[in-house]
């Protein structure tokens, strides 16, 4: 014989109405919690940036030890480091370049000495093309490696280098304060027999060929910038239309490396400011 078959209780599931407002609820408690994730997010971020600052800092503190003064800021946007050049106004290259081994990147700094030009040349395209972690802004967008501005990069001899001319970089998110006083028309070539008299107008940490020591700061070290975070256009974070975002980190005095204390800091927008802080 067969025993019945037990009766089952009533099924247990949730309806269609129960389940529309779990999922509600859920998405409610999401959009809640998303602003507080990035903002936190933003707060790493933004701690990042400021530990970036302090690392370029003790960096050119360990320069100033070194060598008694402030790193040099080179020669000109059309040109970049040269290994063979010290570290002096004698170096085309700015003061990323000149601090590149108090950042652990001595190696990079070695980088084509003592090779012949076209040699050179192909050892600094792979310079150029080194990103590193501590000039970047973890806040800002961006590619690792961007477009520089085509148009002629000089090697120390000041001929054209055209293995470096419009290729892809890596660039800085961080400027040297070059100080309160800024001319439009600066000479572009430290051999212009208007550079002198214009270097001489200069009061920053870090400008065309400087070589500043402390004693040469009248306004008091707690009371002098020495390194930001640079303002950059928005729209062009990826390319090379920011005057002021358009080469390499290891080039020399330019928009890209300096920055002046003239105007009050921006948040990125859309317009260019190319001399401001960010």
């Amino acid at each position: 014989m067969f025993k019945a078959a037990a009766r089952r209780g009533p099924v247990r599931a949730f309806t269609l109405v129960e389940l529309l407002v779990v999922i509600t609820i859920i998405g409610i408690l999401v959009s809640l919690l998303l602003p507080a994730v990035q903002a936190a997010r933003e707060a790493s971020r933004q701690t990042q940036c400021q530990n970036n600052l302090k690392q370029l800092a003790l960096a050119i503190d360990n320069h100033l030890s070194s060598s008694e003064r402030y790193p040099s800021n080179g020669w000109g946007h059309y040109y970049i480091g040269d290994p063979d050049y010290g570290t002096d106004d004698r170096q085309p290259g700015g003061w990323i370049y000149n601090i590149l081994p108090y950042i652990e990147q001595q190696s990079l700094r070695e980088k084509g000495r003592g090779m012949a030009p076209a040699a050179k040349s192909q050892a600094m395209l792979n310079v150029v093309q080194s990103p590193l972690i501590v000039v970047r802004c973890p806040s800002r967008g961006g590619a690792i490696l961007a477009p520089s501005r085509p148009g002629g990069v000089f090697n120390s001899s000041g001929q054209v280098d055209s293995v470096l001319d419009g290729v892809l970089v890596a660039r800085s998110d961080y400027a040297i304060n070059e100080g309160d006083f800024y001319l439009t028309t600066a000479p572009i070539d430290p051999k212009s027999p208007t550079w002198t008299t214009y270097n001489k107008q200069m009061n920053g940490i870090g400008y065309q060929r400087s070589q500043v020591r402390p004693a040469m700061i009248q306004d008091g070290l707690s009371q002098t910038y020495l390194i930001g975070e640079k303002f950059v256009s928005r729209l062009y974070y990826d390319d090379w239309s920011d005057l002021g975002h358009d080469q390499s980190m290891f080039s020399g005095d330019s928009f890209d490396v300096g920055r002046w204390v003239i105007g009050t800091p921006l948040q990125d927008c859309d317009e260019p400011y190319l001399t401001s802080y960010g």
